[in-house]
């Protein structure tokens, strides 16, 4: 499981040193594709087999259905890290989520997620005070 926020650095060659505690996980294998609101998705190779067995089952009738698997697999880029724990983010994806030098990891449960720190800084001032006064059931059987 994938917890916590990080703050690496992107260096010169678009390559990201993994968190110490996601490295196990990913040790084997990953796969990055776009994320949503912006970011890059990062999963170990088992869950994007997976994430991909239940976007599959979507019928090829639904329009939205083949909308997001077209956007979703045509972003992924399977890596191996190096003995560093380093990986490099493909260049169409630092593209997508604007990432420059300064980066937040973030863990999200399944997967990890790779923002341009200025980013993250927006999004979670955005969504903090929604979180803290969240009064209703949004996720069934949590609360």
């Amino acid at each position: 499981m994938f917890l916590g926020t990080y703050s690496p650095k992107l260096d010169e060659k678009g390559r990201i040193i993994l968190p110490a505690k996601f490295r196990d996980e990913l040790a084997s294998g990953l796969v990055m594709t776009r994320g949503q609101e912006r970011c890059v998705y990062v999963f170990s190779q088992a869950e994007f087999e997976s994430m991909h067995d239940r976007i599959r089952q979507a019928p090829i009738t639904s329009k939205e259905g083949r909308d997001y698997m077209r956007l979703f697999l045509s972003g992924a880029s399977d890596e191996v890290p190096d003995k560093q724990g380093r990986v490099t983010v493909p260049a169409q994806l630092r593209d997508y989520a604007g990432l420059g030098r300064e980066l937040t990891v973030i863990g999200a449960g399944n997967r990890a997620e790779i923002w341009a720190t200025e980013a993250w800084d927006a999004y979670y001032e955005a969504q903090e005070a929604a979180f803290a006064n969240t009064t209703e059931e949004v996720i069934p059987g949590l609360f």
